[in-house]
């Protein structure tokens, strides 16, 4: 699935008339080599490997409204910001890449694509960041959200898809439960449903778990897909961005207005920041794999945890739910995993979940994720805030891994370490 590439020009974001000449990719590269060239071919100018960094407001005209090379204004386009959307639409497939100022920001730009009086299917466990504006700032401008279980046999969504469905919104592997949704299914029951507007819902998949590597939705038949680039893409914990990619010309006209108009933008370092971890996507994905694994089979053994919820778990008595769907739709497992301990000489297990998160070594106790650096969090009362109280409220004993790219026998033993002291 990964080795299918396009071998027309990648995507130039250069505003409208840029005389730039987009660099092209070849169908046979695999996405280990787009990774280090899609996006960040040597400067066309010096030759130097490594892509300037265009920091700049503004570009000189050569007579009025006469803009260089189509350049005019740093917030409609900016060189090293084209650069990162072109790396990514690379990496997904995709004709089209935008990039924002976050995650956040992202997923608000995709959403506003649904007008008062619309509505969005959700799947029943996301980012407490995506529910807060659905719930806190969509829904007092009447764009109604619906949460449903989308990893089960499909009978979910097909009770709560409605005329005035206009998105289908969807995380997988999910967060904070791991729950993996099968893409391919849920675009084919949309392919013939008539929602708001007398179309198609848009499939909005949200891949920051997965990254590109493990798995690309859009050849599942997504619509749009983003990620927060400050965890994987980006993977050293020193910047925060957020990107799409989108195939439809459609859809991509529309967000790159909507980028332009509301201006939640990245400045141009952050983007130079991800490009430049991107180069080594494929490496970190491939040891963050072997570590979560690693620790999900030594958590597995353990009689004082009661739940281990990893992608890659495929037998035992913590089996995932959907390995085998993960197996046939990621390449690989991902670096996130969760766990809830258990009862233990007279400490329930909210009060272990909190003993073990304040007592890793090497597991930093910290919100975000997807960082070269293992990190630990309680969702319930960090990144999870916001769905207290909600259907979708997380158990106050689940823990958070963002297994990192140390050591597997050291995490290992910090997390065991850990597990024996709470």
């Amino acid at each position: 699935m990964l080795a299918a590439m396009t071998d027309q020009p990648l995507p130039d974001r250069a505003p409208e008339g840029s005389e730039a000449d987009p660099p092209r990719i070849e169908r046979a590269w695999r996405p280990a080599t787009l990774a280090v060239h899609a996006g960040l071919e040597p400067d066309e100018l010096t030759g130097s490997v490594a892509p300037p960094i265009y920091q700049t407001s503004t570009y000189a005209q050569d007579g009025v409204g006469r803009p260089r090379g189509g350049w005019e204004y740093a917030r409609t386009g900016n060189p090293t910001r084209s650069r990162l959307e072109a790396s990514v639409a690379a990496l997904e497939g995709a004709a089209h890449g935008l990039a924002f100022a976050s995650g956040s920001a992202t997923t608000q730009v995709i959403a506003t694509l649904a007008l008062p009086g619309e509505g969005i299917v959700c799947s029943d466990d996301v980012y407490g960041g995506t529910y807060r504006l659905f719930e806190r700032v969509l829904r007092e401008t009447g764009v109604d959200a619906r949460y449903v279980g989308l990893a089960g046999d499909g009978a979910a969504l097909e009770d709560a898809l409605t005329d005035r469905t206009r998105l289908v919104w969807v995380e997988t592997p999910s967060n904070p439960h791991l729950k993996v949704v099968d893409i391919r299914a849920v675009a084919d029951r949309l392919a013939d449903h008539s929602g708001a507007r007398g179309e198609r819902p848009i499939l909005v998949v949200d891949n920051t778990f997965a990254s590109p590597m493990a798995q690309r939705p859009l050849e599942l038949g997504a619509d749009i897909v983003y990620h927060s680039a400050t965890k994987y893409l980006a993977g050293h914990s020193d910047t925060v961005n957020g990107v799409l990619a989108t195939s439809r010309p459609d859809l991509y006209e529309r967000l790159a207005f909507l980028q332009n108009a509301i201006g939640a933008v990245p400045g141009p370092f952050d983007c130079f920041l991800v490009l430049r971890g991107i180069r080594t996507l494929a490496l970190r994905m491939e040891r963050h794999t072997r570590n979560a694994t690693a620790v999900a089979r030594a958590l597995a053994t353990r009689t004082d945890v009661a739940c281990v919820r990893y992608p890659g778990l495929a037998e035992g008595p913590h089996a995932h739910p959907q390995a085998a769907l993960a197996a046939r739709q990621m390449l690989l497992s991902g670096g996130m995993l969760s766990f809830d301990p258990a009862p233990r000489d007279g400490r329930s297990a909210e009060d272990r979940a909190r003993r073990f998160s304040e007592g890793t070594r090497i597991f930093a106790l910290a919100e975000s994720l997807g960082g070269v650096e293992s990190l630990v969090e309680v969702p319930a009362v960090m990144t999870h805030g916001s769905v207290a109280g909600s259907r979708l409220e997380v158990p106050r004993a689940l823990v958070r891994l963002s297994v990192g790219i140390e050591d597997p026998d050291d995490l290992v033993a910090d997390v065991l370490q850990a597990l024996d002291g709470a």
